[in-house]
């Protein structure tokens, strides 16, 4: 017999019960109850032994049996949306262990999707709750790991995507929190980058839309969010599989000027990631008017201020992009 099934320790089933029924008390008898602290104490405990069971315990590795029945007691009985329901009223290890739990039931692959995944997929309220959870700085975090680890998984990313739940992410990474901001701002940055194809589809049918809300982003009085918008928008543009959104970008005279002005921007940081969104604008071989006008009116102003910019670096890349633009826009013809 499995180590996992014998007399001392609870079943799949029973652990899954016992947390259920710890999670109904907790409602019932409210916060700061006697009753409330020992349903508490019990779904801790519950919870440590279902992750024994599928992380094992130090000294035996877990078994796939064990595994798998857990997962499917976990599954069959609901117990993941009303865990994240209910995540706030956990102690602080609960909520690590929970989101533990969540993560590998994910990683599990007894069909080709994988049992969880195709759940997840089936219950969208679990993303749902999961990003709300952004909201909440007591269970932000453990969200945005479990919203991580969901993303990894195509199908589910894509469901994220393409549900008014994407949209909330511009607000979120502008909050003033910097740890819930920060994790927001990498969730947001693996929706838009793990699955290639799927995301530059997805852009592409709402590029004005994104456009609109990318722009307040980089227009933010919040230094954090602003860096690492930059950073993302020159990633997303020099990436292949975004040809298309980058050269609608490129070819806009609103964006070169808004570059042009996080170039001169106090914060060197900032600056240096405005070149490198800005260095895409002035290599296309296939400047618009548009483009290729500001450009003109500005070169000896570009050139001056390029020569003169971050000097201190001591980056080959970076020195030879510099380089190459003051050659192209030298070769810019003034404006007639």
């Amino acid at each position: 017999m499995n180590i996992f099934f014998n007399k001392k320790q609870k079943t799949p089933y029973e652990l899954v019960k016992t947390v259920k029924d710890c999670l109904v008390s907790i409602d019932k008898a409210g916060p700061n109850s006697k009753s409330s602290e020992k349903s508490v104490e019990e779904l801790t405990r519950s919870l440590q032994d279902i992750k024994k069971i599928l992380y094992g315990d130090g000294e035996h590795e877990p078994s796939a049996e064990a595994t798998a029945v857990m997962c499917t007691e976990i599954l069959s009985n609901d117990l993941l949306p009303m865990m994240i329901k209910d995540l706030g009223k956990l102690e602080f290890e609960s909520k690590k262990d929970f989101a533990q739990i969540f993560n590998n039931l994910l990683r599990m692959k007894n069909n080709p999707r994988g049992p969880a995944v195709s759940y997840i997929a089936e219950n969208p309220d679990i993303l749902n709750l999961l990003v709300k959870g952004y909201e909440q700085h007591d269970i932000a975090l453990n969200c945005g790991t479990m919203l991580r680890e969901c993303i990894k998984h195509e199908v589910l990313a894509k469901d994220l995507l393409y549900s008014q739940n994407f949209w909330e992410f511009f607000n979120y990474v502008d909050m003033s929190n910097f740890d819930v901001a920060s994790d927001t701002f990498a969730t947001f940055k693996d929706l838009l980058t793990k699955h290639k194809t799927l995301s530059s589809e997805f852009l592409e049918k709402n590029y004005d839309q994104v456009l609109e809300r990318y722009t307040v982003l980089l227009n933010s009085q919040n230094y954090v969010t602003v860096r690492q918008s930059i950073k993302l928008l020159g990633e997303l543009l020099l990436d292949r599989s975004n040809f298309n959104i980058m050269t609608k970008y490129i070819s806009s005279a609103a964006n070169l000027k808004l570059m042009m002005n996080l170039l001169r921007d106090k914060r060197r940081t900032i600056q240096y990631e405005a070149f490198h969104v800005f260095k895409v604008f002035v290599a296309n071989p296939n400047k618009t008017k548009p483009i290729l006008d500001i450009l003109s009116k500005n070169k000896e102003k570009l050139i001056v201020f390029l020569s003169q910019f971050h000097t201190d670096k001591e980056e080959d890349q970076f020195n030879d992009e510099k380089a190459f633009l003051l050659k192209q826009i030298q070769a810019i013809p003034a404006l007639e």
